[in-house]
C-alpha cells in the first residue's frame, strides 16, 4: 500500500514531509527516529494511526453531517454554547463504530510492538492534528493524550477518545481565532511505547530561554512521576539552565539549577477506569534534584542534536520544544516529543520593548515570571472551571492552575496568576503565545489575593514575577536596536541581578564591566559563608533551621556556597558569552556581612564599616580566608568545568601595591592563578592611593576600573553613607575629575586597559562626555540608562572628529 493511503504508519516509515498524514507531533517522532537514533538520541518505537483513517471513520460512521449542524451558527465567545456543542460532538464520535477493517490494523500493529517490549505492553496514545506545531501557530494541549494504555480493547476505546478529543471547546476556539475551518483540520493519532517515568521522572525542555529568547541556553523542567504534571502546571518543577556553546566544546555548563517542590508524582494505577492517579512525593525525595548532572549534560546535548537537525531541515534557525521521560526500570533517559517553539522563535529581537514600573509597590505573592510584560486590573479568583462564566474582559485570572479547557478566559485576561506550575507549564505556553503577562508558581495566590481587588502583576524584573496591590503606572519603551551608532568607547554594562543577565544580553554592549558578587551571594545564597564553613558555631535555632533547610539539595554546606555563587556568575558569563564578564570580588562591608544568616556570629563591629575590613583586606587575612577560597572555587568552576573564559576577575577596595601582590598570592594559592588559561585580573581605582600609584598597581594588574562612588567619598572626605553631609557628595567635582583624568593618563601610559564602572557616567551625561575626552577604554553603565548614554557618547566622539 502507497504511504499516501496507509491507515497505520510506523515511526521508521514517516518524516517531517508527512504533517498531513500525520500530523505535526508523530511526523517529528517519525523525522527523528529514523535520523537522530543513530546519533545517539533515544526515543521509544511505535505507530501512527494517520488522518485517512480519521477521514474514514468519520465518513464511514455518517459524522460529518451531525458534526455541521452541530457546528452551525456556533459562536465561541458564548462559553455555554460552546461547552454544549462540543459535549455534543465529542459524545457522537465516541459512540460510533469504527470500521471493522480499521480495528483488525490497529490490533495488528499493537501486537507487533508487543512482540518488540514484551505482552500486553504499556503505550501512551496521544493525539496529533495534521496542521499543529507550525511555527506560527502551536495547537500544543488541544487534544487529549491518554497514557498507561494495555491491550486492544483500551488501545481502541483510547483512539475513539483521542479522534473526539479534535473537538475539544478549546480547540473549536483555537481554530476559529486561527482561521482554520473546523472540519479541515484532520486527526492522526501516535502509539508509542510507554517510558516507566512514573517509577522515575519526566519533563520538558525548551532550547531557547523562552522568556527572553536567549538562543544560546537548554532550560530543562523536572519533576517525578509521568510528564502530564508538568505539562498540566500541576507541580512546580526543578529547573536548570545548561549553556549550548561550551557545551558543545566538550565543558559542563550547567549555569543554573532550581530545586522545585515537586509535591505530588503521577503514576499507573488499576483502581476503577483510571489508568493513572497522582500521589504525594515523600518530603527527603522533595529536597533532591530529580536529574543528577550527567543526566542534565545528556537531555541539554540531544537537545542541540534535536534543534541542529530541525535547524537544518528548515534552512534557518528553529529552536525546539521537546518532552522527555526517564525510565526507572532501566534508568534510561527518552524523548519521546518534539515540536518547534512558537512564541520567541517569531520575535522581532531587533525592536526592544521595556516595561518600566513607575514606583514599588506592596508585594502580595511573588513566583516565576512569564513574559517581560505587566498587566493590571481588578483580581478575579476562579478555583473551579464551572465559574469560568464569571470572568470578565481585563480582569486578571488567579487561580490554581490551568487546563486547555481554561484558554477562553486566558485570552481575554489582562495577567495571570496560578498557585502551582513552571515556566513550561500550560499557563505558562499560552500565556506566552498569547502576550499576557503571567506568574506561575505563587503557592498561595488564590489565598492572598481577593476578587475585585485591584492588582499590577509585573513580569518586567527578571525571573521573579510579582503581583503588587493596587494599580501602579508604568511605562513602554521601545527603542529599534538595528539603527543605533556604533561607538570607539566600548559600552558595557553593570550587571548585579543573574536573573536578568539574558534579558539585559540583547542591549548591545560589549561585555560587562562590572559583575557584582555581593549580588550573588544576597540573592542566591543570604548566608554567611563562615557560617557554611563552620556551622557548629551559629547558635540561633531559626539561622540553623534555615541553613539546613536553603542547603538540603547538596553534599554539603559548603558544596551549596560554590555552587550557587558559580551558578550567579555562570549565567552573566553565559549571557554576554565571548565578551569579557568582569566580575568583582565580595565587597561587603562588616555590617553588610553581619545581616547574611549567621553572619553577626562571624563579624566585628566597626564604628565605620565604609573605611574598614572589606575587600582585599579580607582576602589574606585568617578569619576570612577560608571563605574566599570557596569564592575561588566558584570562579574555578565557572571558568574550568563550565568553559566560561570570558570570566576575568577584578580586586575592590585595594588600598596598597602590596595588599595587590597578597591577594594575587591568595588566589595562586586556590587554584586561580593570573593568566593561566587568559585569567586577567583586574583592580578597582576607587581610593587616592590607586591614582597616586597607579603605575605600581599597573605593574600588578591587566587593567583598571574606576569606581566613582568611592573615589568621590574618599577623595572629598565624605560618608556617602551620611545623609547629613550628602549635598557635597558629587562626581563631578574638579578633585575627582583630576585624579580620574590621571589614572587614565597613567594606565595608557602603562599599556593597561582602564575603564569605568561607577555610577556618574549612567546618572550624568557630561561625566560621560568627559571620560570620552580622557580617551577611556570603555564605560559600564547601568542597563537601563545604557543606550541613552549610548547615544550622548556617540555624538562626543563625532565632534572629536571633527576637530
Amino acid at each position: 500500500m502507497e504511504k499516501k493511503s496507509a491507515r497505520i504508519l510506523w515511526f521508521g516509515q514517516i518524516g517531517i514531509e508527512d504533517v498531513p498524514l500525520v500530523g505535526g507531533k508523530n511526523a517529528s517522532l517519525g523525522e527523528m527516529y529514523r535520523h537522530l537514533v543513530p546519533k545517539g538520541v533515544n526515543i521509544p518505537n511505535g505507530f501512527t494511526v494517520t488522518s485517512i483513517a480519521y477521514k474514514q471513520f468519520i465518513e464511514e460512521a455518517g459524522l460529518r453531517p451531525k458534526i455541521e449542524a452541530e457546528l452551525k451558527n456556533l459562536n465561541v465567545k458564548d462559553i455555554e454554547q460552546l461547552a454544549q456543542k462540543g459535549s455534543k460532538i465529542r459524545a457522537l464520535i465516541r459512540q460510533a463504530e469504527f470500521p471493522s477493517s480499521l480495528k483488525t490494523e490497529i490490533g495488528e500493529a499493537y501486537k507487533r510492538l508487543c512482540k518488540d517490549y514484551g505482552p500486553n505492553t504499556d503505550v501512551a496514545v496521544r493525539s496529533s492534528a495534521t496542521a499543529e506545531d507550525l511555527p506560527d501557530a502551536s495547537f500544543a494541549g488541544q487534544q487529549e493524550t491518554y497514557l498507561n494504555i494495555r491491550g486492544e480493547h483500551d488501545l481502541l476505546e483510547a483512539c475513539k477518545k483521542c479522534f473526539a478529543s479534535l473537538f475539544t471547546n478549546r480547540a473549536i476556539v483555537y481554530r476559529a481565532e486561527k482561521g482554520f475551518g473546523q472540519l479541515a483540520i484532520y486527526l492522526s493519532i501516535g502509539v508509542q511505547k510507554m517510558v516507566r517515568s512514573d517509577k522515575a521522572c519526566s519533563g520538558v525542555m525548551f532550547s531557547i530561554d523562552t522568556e527572553t529568547g536567549f538562543k544560546d541556553a537548554v532550560l530543562i523542567s523536572a519533576s517525578y512521576g509521568l510528564g502530564e504534571n508538568i505539562v498540566q502546571g500541576a507541580v512546580n518543577p526543578d529547573e536548570y539552565i545548561v549553556f549550548k556553546p561550551t557545551l558543545s566544546k566538550g565543558f559542563r555548563p550547567i549555569i543554573s539549577k532550581k530545586l522545585g517542590e515537586k509535591a505530588i508524582r503521577m503514576v499507573y494505577t488499576h483502581e476503577g477506569n483510571r489508568p493513572t492517579k497522582n500521589i504525594e512525593v515523600n518530603q527527603s525525595d522533595r529536597d533532591k534534584f530529580a536529574l543528577n548532572n550527567e543526566e542534565i549534560l545528556t537531555l541539554a546535548k540531544w537537545g542541540v542534536i534535536i534543534e541542529e537537525h530541525y535547524s537544518k531541515k528548515a534552512g534557518k534557525f528553529r529552536p525546539m520544544d521537546m518532552e522527555w521521560a526517564k525510565d526507572g526500570i532501566t534508568g534510561k533517559l527518552f524523548i519521546v516529543q518534539a515540536r518547534p517553539e512558537t512564541v520567541q522563535s517569531i520575535k522581532d529581537h531587533q525592536v526592544m520593548e521595556k516595561y518600566i514600573l513607575k514606583r514599588q509597590g506592596k508585594v502580595i505573592v511573588s513566583g516565576s515570571a512569564i513574559g517581560e510584560k505587566i498587566g493590571q486590573g481588578p483580581a478575579r479568583v476562579i478555583k473551579e472551571a464551572k465559574d469560568m462564566k464569571n470572568f470578565r474582559k481585563g480582569e486578571v485570572l488567579i487561580t490554581d492552575m490551568t487546563d486547555p479547557d481554561w484558554v477562553p478566559i486566558m485570552k481575554i485576561a489582562s495577567a495571570i496568576v496560578t498557585n502551582r506550575g513552571g515556566r513550561s507549564c500550560h499557563a505558562a505556553i499560552v500565556s506566552r503565545e498569547l502576550g499576557v503577562p503571567c506568574v506561575v508558581g505563587t503557592n498561595y495566590g488564590t489565598e492572598k489575593i481577593k476578587s475585585g481587588k485591584k492588582v499590577t502583576v509585573s513580569c518586567a524584573d527578571g525571573s521573579t514575577g510579582n503581583v503588587y496591590e493596587g494599580i501602579i503606572p508604568f511605562e513602554i519603551k521601545k527603542i529599534n536596536l538595528a539603527i543605533l551608532p556604533k561607538t570607539k568607547t566600548k559600552i558595557m554594562l553593570n550587571v548585579g541581578e543573574p536573573r536578568q543577565a539574558f534579558e539585559f544580553s540583547f542591549i548591545p554592549n560589549h561585555g560587562v564591566g562590572l559583575a557584582r558578587e555581593e549580588f550573588i551571594i544576597n540573592n542566591f545564597i543570604g548566608i554567611h559563608p563562615m557560617a557554611l564553613l563552620h556551622f557548629n558555631k551559629v547558635t540561633d535555632p531559626a539561622e540553623k533551621k534555615e541553613i539546613l533547610k536553603r542547603t538540603v539539595a547538596y553534599p554539603s554546606k559548603e558544596e551549596f556556597y560554590v555552587e550557587k555563587l558559580a551558578e550567579g556568575i555562570a549565567m552573566i558569563g553565559a549571557a554576554f558569552y565571548p565578551n569579557d564578564v568582569i566580575v568583582r570580588l565580595s565587597d561587603f562591608k562588616t555590617n553588610e556581612y553581619a545581616n547574611l544568616i549567621g553572619g553577626k556570629h562571624f563579624e566585628p563591629k566597626e564604628d565605620n564599616p565604609m573605611i574598614g575590613w572589606r575587600g582585599a583586606s579580607r582576602y589574606y587575612d585568617p578569619n576570612f580566608r577560608e571563605a574566599f577560597d570557596l569564592e575561588c572555587e566558584a570562579l574555578l568552576k565557572v571558568r574550568k568545568e563550565m568553559g566560561l573564559k570570558n570570566v576575568k576577575v577584578m580586586i575592590p577596595m585595594c588600598r596598597t601595591p602590596d595588599e595587590g601582590r597578597k591577594v594575587i598570592r591568595e588566589m595562586a594559592r586556590a587554584g586561580l592563578k593570573q593568566h593561566e588559561d587568559g585569567l586577567e585580573v583586574y583592580v578597582m581605582c576607587e581610593v587616592p592611593s590607586n591614582v597616586i600609584l597607579a603605575e605600581e598597581f599597573a605593574d600588578i594588574f591587566d587593567g583598571f576600573s574606576i569606581g566613582s562612588n568611592d573615589l568621590t567619598q574618599f577623595t572629598l572626605a565624605v560618608d556617602r553613607d551620611s545623609e547629613l553631609v550628602a549635598h557635597i557628595f558629587d562626581e563631578r567635582n574638579d578633585a575627582v575629575k583630576t585624579l580620574v583624568a590621571q589614572v587614565i593618563a597613567a594606565a595608557k601610559k602603562k599599556g593597561r586597559k582602564i575603564g569605568i564602572c561607577g555610577q556618574a557616567p549612567s546618572d550624568y551625561p557630561e561625566f560621560a562626555e568627559f571620560l570620552v575626552e580622557c580617551g577611556i577604554d570603555s564605560i559600564s553603565l547601568n542597563p537601563d540608562v545604557a543606550i541613552k548614554t549610548l547615544l550622548i557618547i556617540a555624538k562626543k566622539e563625532s565632534k572629536q572628529k571633527k576637530l
